[in-house]
Order: structure tokens, then C-alpha cells, then sequence
């Protein structure tokens, strides 16, 4: 039996859909998706919360919450407006730590001597945050846009960027460590040099902020290291259905988005606030996250 051909037909009306009316309503239909992923989704900020168990983590820092957010990209595309309402979202958690893991800025599509400018901008958006503790690490954008510009631009706001660096948090006499590394994609990436000699010994967690969360087995493989934060992938910010995401970046093809394990290290991979390549996120909304840390 040969094939039966069938016409479109219109919902309203019952009658069969002409070429052109049937190519118009995709049209429609397509330009209805980019305005819902270009000004909703892309602003529908969602808040995750997860529990992290840590092994050695004192009882002095159980129900300690921590919100991160990350990939902030601004100004290409993200908007002042929506970083004021960030900011304004984390000051209502008053969480007791806040740590930004990178990509303040964006390097394209924009030319680098008008991204640069923006450090100050996005430094003084972030730095109404009222937590008094407040940590950030540079991502892939910042550090091809001007590393030393974004960092001393967040620390005249009092935000602290930790390249290969660390520093103690303390409460009555109990202490973790708060760890970052230099972008891994920016050849200047020292894990080893970025963590406290004394934890090991002391037996004190570390949480450890690294842009990119494909470093993660090279982290694991140190056993030092309790919990890693990371961001870099927008969660594949472009997410069709039945498909993969779509628009994963170097370093961030392996761990998406969410909460991972690989030996003693955890890690959670937030999904980020901005975009890069299209100003749009579909079914992949920004996140901020809230880590309430708890003794395992």
C-alpha cells in the first residue's frame, strides 16, 4: 500500500494549512522560544540548597551555610539590574560565607579594553553582598580580560580573590580552610601550592573553589581536599530535550552541573548567572546555591 500523505491543518478551523501559514507559525513559535530563553529564563533565578556532610568537620561549623554563585559575566549579557537582584537574594539568606567562583567578566564578544572597564561595575555590584566573609577565584574570562585589574578591583570592595592561595575560617577555637586556584586554563593552575600545609596534619577539611570541575580528579588524586566548588559550564545553559547539553566548555564537559564524589573530595557545579556565545538559557536556569555544611 502506498504511503498516505496528510496536509497540516489549523486548530482553529479544521482547514488544511498553506506553506506559507504553516512556516509562519513555526516562525512564531521559534521566536517565542527566543524570547522566553533571551528575557524569562534567562533571569529566572533558582535557588538550590544542599546539605555537604564533611568527615572532621567540627561541631562548631555544623548548620554553617555557604552561598555560592558563579559566572556572572558581566556586562555581555548579564544586566546590572540582575546582579543588583543577586545581590539582593544572597542578602536575604545572610548566609555566614559567600564564595563567587569566577567569570565576572566576559572576554567576547566585546573588545578587552571595554571589558576591562567593566571590573570596577561588576566590583561594586558585588560588593553591597553585607557577609562579612566574602571570597571569589578568577575564571577563563577574567584572566584573558586582565587578572590583576579584577582582582584589585575586588579587593577595594573587600572581596578577597584567592589564586593558589588560602586562608583559615575560625569559631571557638575550631578551624576549615577556605582554598582557591588560578584559573586552570590559564597555564598559572598550582593545586598543590593552593592548598594549607598544616591541614593534613591538623586534620582540618578543606573547601577548595576551582573554576573548571574537570579538574576535579587531579584534586581527588591529592586526598586533601573535602569539598570542591566549582562553576565554568552554565549547566550547558542551552538544553533541548532528549538531546546532551549542547554548549559545554573546555574542562567542563565531564561535570555538568550538581553534586559529585570521587574519593574523598566532593564537588558541586553550579550552573551559573550569565551566558556566553547567545544571550540565552533554555530549560538551564542561573542558580544560586546554599551549602549547609554539616559533621559527617
Amino acid at each position: 500500500m502506498p504511503p498516505v500523505m496528510t496536509k497540516a491543518v489549523s486548530p482553529r478551523t479544521g482547514l488544511p494549512l498553506s506553506r506559507r501559514a504553516f512556516l509562519a507559525m513555526g516562525a512564531g513559535a521559534a521566536a517565542g522560544m527566543a524570547l522566553y530563553a533571551g528575557e524569562i529564563s534567562r533571569h529566572e533565578l533558582l535557588l538550590e540548597r544542599q546539605t555537604i556532610r564533611i568527615r572532621g568537620l567540627a561541631e562548631a561549623f555544623a548548620g554553617l551555610r555557604i552561598v555560592q554563585f558563579s559566572d556572572i559575566h558581566f556586562a555581555e549579557y548579564t544586566e546590572p539590574f540582575f546582579v543588583e537582584h543577586v545581590v539582593s537574594e544572597v542578602n536575604r539568606l545572610r548566609p555566614d560565607i559567600v564564595l563567587i567562583t569566577g567569570d565576572f567578566l566576559t572576554m567576547a564578544p566585546i573588545e578587552k579594553g571595554r571589558a576591562e572597564k567593566y571590573a570596577p561595575i561588576v566590583a561594586g555590584l558585588v560588593g553591597k553582598l553585607q557577609c562579612p566573609h566574602r571570597y571569589g577565584v578568577l575564571g577563563n574570562h577574567d584572566w584573558m580580560v586582565n587578572a590583576d585589574m579584577l582582582t584589585e578591583a575586588l579587593a577595594a570592595v573587600g572581596i578577597p580573590l584567592l589564586r593558589n592561595s588560602n586562608l583559615p575560617f575560625e569559631r571557638d577555637g575550631a578551624r576549615f580552610w577556605i582554598a582557591g586556584i588560578m584559573d586552570a586554563l590559564s597555564w598559572e593552575s598550582d593545586i598543590p601550592k593552593s592548598l594549607p600545609v598544616h591541614a593534613q596534619r591538623d586534620r582540618e577539611p578543606v573547601i577548595l573553589m576551582a573554576h573548571e570541575p574537570d579538574v576535579l580528579p587531579a584534586v581527588a588524586r591529592l586526598n586533601a581536599v573535602d569539598l570542591m566548588l566549582s562553576g565554568h559550564t552554565h549547566g550547558g545553559q542551552v538544553r533541548l530535550p532528549f538531546l546532551p547539553p549542547m554548549m559545554l566548555p573546555p574542562l567542563g564537559k565531564r561535570f555538568v552541573e550538581g553534586h559529585f564524589q570521587l574519593g574523598r573530595t566532593q564537588l558541586y557545579v553550579n550552573r551559573g548567572l550569565g551566558t556566553v556565545g547567545v544571550p540565552f538559557r533554555f530549560r538551564c536556569p542561573p542558580e544560586l546555591t546554599e551549602i549547609t555544611l554539616q559533621p559527617a
